[in-house]
């Protein structure tokens, strides 16, 4: 599919105007997802910011025009696992059912389901728009937010100085998990972002899984016409980088030849504005290390091959 028919010669399937806050990088990958799957989607969307913007919608109408279900927090993956099955059954194959969840309901509540259900091979698309906290209940932090991120849980004070992990890599686990799609997908990325979704659209074999960086103007305090170029910023200096696994092996989908320095992405979030320069070059040590080991499994594709 070329980029212009997604979005010229595909209905959009979410309600039209904005039913998120300004700037939402979700709701717009929300809407991209939709456009390449089609009307032919079950969607689950558990508690979180995309489940007001897409399932509940407005008047007690759905927010979308595909059958769409709340799940719980904990649950979504196995849920879903008994809707696909339920279309197997049916002989329906080409019923896709998908789950677009939050970070607090992939990576912390949700995980044990959604581990579950990898391992057993069921063949969802699992897709994780992550900004970094439960930010449908105030900005909490989560496993995914970043080291150093000044939330209501980490707050910034006399006792506190942000979140003291970092972030926990989901790709990589649910990579490690050998799922049978796994990828990182920026809103800034578009024609890596839709080649991404359509990969995960024919996927029969597996539970596919999907990353998005997903920027958030309200919890990480930076300007809503900005969250595009914050997500560009973010796979140029590496913080997240784009890359797919498949077959068993790793491939780099955007190479960053000269990433810039990370104090670029940093010095531009108001969540970050109390770290020091020590705390940011502790970052930028934890990017590196990341990248190095990236480059490392990319590099391994030769040599697994039989």
């Amino acid at each position: 599919m070329k980029l212009s028919d997604v979005f010229w010669e595909t209905e959009d399937l979410v309600s039209p105007g904005l039913s998120a806050c300004p700037g939402c990088a979700a709701e717009l990958s929300l809407r991209t997802v939709l456009r390449i799957l089609g009307p032919d989607t079950i969607l689950g969307i558990p508690p979180g910011c995309m489940a007001g913007a897409g399932a509940v919608g407005w008047n007690r109408l759905s927010g979308v025009k595909v059958p769409v279900t709340i799940p719980l927090l904990d649950n979504t993956a196995s849920l879903l696992s008994g809707i696909r099955r339920y279309y197997l059954r049916q002989g329906r194959k080409n019923v896709k059912v998908v789950a677009f969840a939050g970070d607090g309901a992939t990576a912390d509540a949700g995980f044990q389901a959604l581990s579950g259900a990898a391992e057993r091979g069921e063949n969802i698309i699992y897709i994780c728009y992550d900004n970094e906290g439960y930010m449908n209940t105030g900005f909490q932090r989560s496993s995914t937010t970043s080291k150093g991120s000044n939330t209501s849980t980490t707050p910034v004070g006399q006792l506190s100085q942000g979140k003291t992990q970092h972030k926990k890599d989901m790709p990589l686990l649910m990579a490690l998990h050998d799922a049978a799609y796994v990828a990182t997908i920026s809103p800034a990325y578009t024609q890596d972002f839709v080649s991404k979704v359509e990969k995960a659209a024919v996927v029969r074999n597996g539970l596919v899984y999907l990353h998005v960086f997903s920027p958030c103007p309200t919890g990480w305090h930076f300007p809503p016409e900005d969250t595009i170029s914050i997500a560009r910023l973010a796979v140029q200096t590496n913080f997240f980088p784009l890359w797919e696994y498949e077959n068993g092996r790793f491939r780099q989908t955007l190479a960053v030849s000269q990433p810039k320095p990370l104090a670029e992405l940093i010095r531009r979030l108001g969540k970050f504005h109390h770290l020091t320069e020590a705390e940011i070059a502790d970052m930028q040590d934890w990017v590196n290390h990341k990248t190095e080991l990236l480059t490392r499994l990319f590099a391994a594709r030769e040599d697994l091959a039989p």
